[in-house]
């Protein structure tokens, strides 16, 4: 598949905040009426306390949540389901921009999505969906049970009580203990370069880019 042009994702973003914003008829219909965007993204710094659940790789490789994301490299996470038809596809476009840009960079960052519907998301629905975007193998996408991926979400406070309600959050992290980067919104390629280099001189102090 053709990688999706920045142009071609601003196209798409913008699309869906007018869909958010304007009032639409039959909306009650529409399986992603819950989804909004606010304008802009907003960011927070938080402590987070990750549950001790197990993961399941597309791979089919069973492994804790620690053993996941804790392989020594940065963590860069999002929340995904395989047959959402509009958040998910644009943050999953962003996720791929974002590492070609990182150029040799890339292998240094540990990328991870998350299923919020488990029960439908296997590892082979995982490794299409991957496949979709070109990402296979690029990044790590992981299913759990349904309890597993509620205790994910709750302890992320991205809990939304349906897939349908999900939101576009992107999470950062330099090492394990410390405090995350949340962005809120649709975040761009561009700006999530930018959040990873910061977060790597804050991590590293003296380190400029």
């Amino acid at each position: 598949m053709k990688l999706l042009n920045l142009a071609c994702v601003a196209r798409v973003v913008a699309g869906l905040v007018c869909l958010a914003v304007l009032p639409q008829a039959g909306a009650a219909a529409d399986p992603h009426a819950g989804h909004t965007m606010a304008p802009g993204v907003v960011r927070s710094e938080r402590a987070y306390r990750l549950p001790d659940v197990k993961v399941v790789n597309a791979d089919g490789k069973r492994m804790s949540l620690s053993q996941a994301l804790d392989d020594g490299r940065p963590v860069v996470l999002n929340f995904i389901y395989t047959t959402c038809n509009a958040i998910c596809p644009v943050t999953s476009q962003v996720f791929l921009e974002f590492r070609e840009r990182l150029g040799a960079e890339r292998s240094k960052v540990n990328m991870v999505s998350v299923s919020i519907d488990p029960e439908q998301d296997t590892p082979r629905r995982l490794t299409e969906y991957a496949q979709r975007f070109g990402s296979a193998g690029v990044w790590s996408h992981y299913t759990s049970s349904a309890a597993g991926s509620a205790e994910i979400q709750r302890a992320l406070d991205a809990w939304r009580g349906d897939k349908m309600n999900h939101q576009p959050t992107t999470y950062l992290r330099a090492a394990p203990g410390k405090p995350w980067v949340r962005l809120d919104g649709f975040v761009s390629p561009e700006v999530l370069v930018q959040e990873y280099h910061q977060l790597l001189a804050r991590a590293e102090p003296g380190k400029t880019r």
